[in-house]
């Protein structure tokens, strides 16, 4: 199945972006980006809902992550970071969404100076991520971050230790790992069957720019090839006129 992120419109509001990409030819399923002007709640996801239906598109949610830190030291920001997340969780299992992307925790200048806090709160909120998620049935996908000081989960060793103890799954974002070390195989075949979906946007191995795919350094010829074959492959660009660029490059 191939989708596209709201992320490319992320200017517009929800409705008019989904309005967009269900003109878009060759789309399963559109990648909600929950946050900014592409909110969802209570109130809102049925009339988003009943749009994608109409069009017979899925959807899947990427949780909101600015702002959010579900490592966080200051244990009323992780709470409120673990709520929202729940939250969104509640509003996949009403969309039947196909499952919600998730960050990792990030580090901060009191995770610096307090490491095994940080590791024993981040892996804490993981696990209780996952209690809510099997308690709602909803697939939840850890998403491998970009190389940036403050970021985590950039490795497949460091994604490894994240899922140990969980039923968590992987959104394997190919991008991010080509700013990171480029191991692509090594990250798929350690991985494997936990991967269940694809983050797909080119860069020059230094900037995670959202590239278009082949306007970067990417090899996509092989690691089309290597990617898992039941996962969803989802295109993350920053304008919808890249996304269209994508598409037709995965056409050839």
């Amino acid at each position: 199945m191939l989708g596209a992120s709201t992320s490319c419109l992320a200017d517009k509001s929800l409705g008019v972006a989904l309005h967009k990409l269900t003109k878009v030819d060759g789309l399963d399923f559109v990648e909600i980006v929950n946050e900014g002007y592409h909110v969802l709640d209570e109130h809102n996801y049925r009339l988003h809902l009943e749009s994608l239906e109409s069009y017979k598109l899925k959807s899947i949610i990427h949780a909101p992550f600015s702002d959010v830190n579900i490592a966080s030291l200051n244990e009323r920001i992780r709470r409120t970071s673990l709520e929202i997340i729940f939250e969104t969780l509640k509003i996949a299992q009403n969309m039947g969404s196909l499952l919600v992307v998730l960050h990792p925790g990030h580090r901060s200048p009191l995770s610096g100076r307090f490491p095994k806090a940080y590791e024993k709160v981040h892996k804490r909120s993981l696990e209780e991520i996952d209690k809510i998620a099997q308690r709602l049935d909803v697939k939840v996908a850890l998403e491998n971050m970009p190389t940036f000081p403050i970021l985590d989960g950039q490795t497949v060793e460091r994604m490894s230790e994240f899922l140990d103890g969980t039923d968590l799954y992987v959104t394997f974002d190919v991008g991010h790992l080509n700013t990171v070390n480029r191991e692509f195989k090594h990250f798929i075949d350690t991985l494997g069957d936990r991967i269940i979906h694809v983050h797909l946007h080119d860069n020059d191995g230094k900037s995670d720019s959202h590239s278009p795919l082949g306007e970067g350094n990417i090899q996509w010829e092989k690691i089309l090839k290597l990617l898992p074959k039941n996962a969803t492959w989802g295109l993350e660009m920053k304008r919808i006129e890249d996304l269209e660029k994508s598409i037709k490059f995965l056409k050839r």
